[in-house]
């Protein structure tokens, strides 16, 4: 599979702003509008979903508990156990939601740009089905006795061997073919599907069920002890997404042009398919698998601000934190006294855009030959 780069030619920097006619937007303005845009809306998106539930708390309750919280204020509740409920349930829950949307935002991105092609997302290198198995072995073969973040811990020490794997195991002279590398992803999803259904066979109705719903992916019982664990690593992968942005935006000029310009493709790639693999790692180990996220955001911020990696990282994670929030809230109100997962809501969403988004790249390139 191949695609080609949104850029402009090979000597002009992608963030480059040139003087628009009258009344047109700048690059930069757009920028603006949209990192604002998406900051202020998470913010609304972050409370309206801390206050909203079976006990309805006000957003104005919902400010006065977290300046509480902060020490910054001494005011007495309004909603009898809203403290307890926001600071123990809720707001985990937003803070992982935000956490979870960013890092499976930024890994699409980084995905996109490593391949070089609009229509990449982090599963093809076997990064969730790694973890899906992991977590699948801790809950059949009775690991979780040990401790409550087992299954956590071998799901995502699974995704990120099975990306390894999947790295090295397509290298070849010491250098990896794009298209071998996506091959032995196929493989690796492939053998990792069947041993999963072979783990769910061999576990009892109780395993079978709780491997069936971590595939569904959920944040139901997030705590800040998950969201401590999360941080650290997905701030750090983050930042070294940033990092890279300016080598990244070398790669739209093709591994051969890249490589012209000083770029070690190989070292931006491995390190590129690490951070992945931890963003998406971080991610699933504690909310299961979560499709489309990284597909979704990644394409339609590079449609409103180009295709330059820093500001579009930055605006990914904005709206990849945004995007699963908002399905979060939905995934928790839309059926009364139940929970819809996470995991299916971001498919039944990204599905139909995932096939608008190839019948437009079939129309732009004039088929698909």
């Amino acid at each position: 599979m191949t695609g080609t780069a949104e850029t402009g030619t090979a000597s002009e920097p992608l963030d480059t702003v040139t003087a628009p006619p009258s009344g047109r937007v700048t690059l930069r303005t757009r920028r603006t509008l949209l990192f604002t845009g998406l900051a202020l809306g998470l913010v609304v998106a972050a409370v309206v979903a801390a206050g909203t539930g079976q006990l309805a708390i006000p957003p104005g309750e919902v400010w006065a508990s977290i300046l509480r919280g902060l020490g910054l204020s001494n005011t007495p509740e309004t909603v009898p156990n809203a403290d307890s409920a926001l600071w123990n349930i809720r707001f985990p829950r937003v803070a992982m939601a935000v956490l979870i949307g960013a890092a499976l935002a930024v890994a699409g991105t980084v995905m996109q740009a490593i391949f070089a092609n609009p229509l990449a997302e982090p599963g093809v290198v076997g990064v969730s089905s790694g973890a899906a198995l992991g977590a699948a072995s801790a809950i059949v073969f009775g690991w979780t006795a040990a401790g409550d973040l087992v299954t956590a811990g071998a799901a995502f020490v699974a995704g990120l061997l099975t990306t390894l794997l999947v790295y090295f195991t397509s290298r070849a002279g010491g250098r990896t073919e794009v298209v071998t590398l996506l091959l032995t992803g196929i493989a690796i999803n492939a053998f990792a599907g069947g041993a999963l259904a072979f783990l769910t066979f061999l576990g009892d109705s109780g395993s079978r069920e709780e491997i069936v719903f971590w595939q569904l992916g959920s944040l139901n019982g997030a705590r800040w002890q998950e969201v401590a664990v999360m941080l650290p690593l997905i701030a750090v992968a983050i930042t070294g997404a940033l990092l890279l942005g300016r080598t990244l935006d070398l790669f739209s000029l093709g591994e051969r042009g890249a490589r012209h310009l000083g770029v070690r493709v190989e070292a931006v790639r491995i390190t590129s398919i690490v951070l992945v693999a931890v963003l998406v790692c971080s991610a699933v180990a504690f909310a299961g698998i979560i499709g489309f996220v990284g597909l979704i955001v990644p394409h339609l911020m590079r449609m409103a601000i180009g295709p330059a990696h820093r500001p579009l990282l930055i605006a990914s994670a904005l709206g990849g934190a945004l995007l699963l929030l908002l399905a979060d809230l939905a995934a928790r109100t839309l059926v009364p006294m139940a929970e819809l997962p996470i995991g299916m809501l971001t498919s039944l969403i990204g599905g139909p855009f995932f096939f608008w988004l190839l019948l437009r790249t079939r129309r732009r390139s004039g088929g698909w030959g």
